[in-house]
């Protein structure tokens, strides 16, 4: 079993996962790479490989056991190291991300979300803070924070970087439609959905 998969099988567990949970709850016991493969529309090589890489639950002519291989996925993903993270910008789509419970199956909590139009420390009624930027480092700091997601327009989104990593935060999922620099330290992940959105029409057509 592969110590560390690949960052692309990493990025395909979580499908994996919501499957095998989505089948366990329909009554199965058993599955068949096979099977996940045909059903999710991947090739079989390359569920076998990836599951492999994650879990020896596998059993030839039988399959994976599903309850093990959720284990087994989920112990990969890490959700018994949670990480807690902080949202600034809380517009739409900052709100979207603050109500979606989730993240909390892959090992995060999004505690608290932070705007300029906060002018004192409240509660979005689901035990998650609101919070004025004032109290970015404070909060952080006290509550061990490593996440940071950006949700703010595109012009503010370095500047606000900048601060996070300056708090201490050591990943940033960026939603701004700005691409960021941070210290090699730091891990970045960019999201451009307005991209994403004309890559599908284009393929589309």
């Amino acid at each position: 079993m592969s110590k560390n998969p690949s960052n692309a099988t990493a990025e395909r567990l979580p499908v994996y996962l919501d499957y095998l949970k989505l089948r366990r709850s329909e009554g199965i016991k058993t599955i068949s790479a096979p099977y996940i493969a045909r059903s999710l529309g991947m090739g079989e090589v390359q569920v076998r490989k990836d599951l492999s890489s994650v879990s020896k639950c596998g059993k030839p002519k039988i399959g994976f056991n599903i309850d093990d291989l959720i284990a087994d996925i989920e112990n990969r993903l890490g959700p018994e190291t949670r990480r807690r993270a902080v949202i600034i910008g809380c517009g739409r789509l900052g709100s979207a991300l603050l109500d979606y419970e989730g993240f909390t199956l892959y090992g995060v909590d999004i505690v608290a979300a932070f705007d300029t139009k906060f002018e004192s420390a409240s509660d979005d009624g689901k035990g998650k803070k609101l919070l004025p930027m004032s109290e970015l480092r404070n909060y952080i700091e006290e509550n061990n924070v490593e996440i940071g997601i950006i949700t703010v327009p595109a012009k503010s989104a370095q500047q606000v970087c900048n601060e996070l990593v300056s708090c201490g935060i050591s990943g940033v999922w960026n939603f701004a439609p700005k691409v960021l620099a941070v210290p090699e330290a730091v891990s970045l992940r960019q999201e451009n959905l307005a991209l994403s959105l004309t890559h599908l029409n284009m393929h589309i057509r």
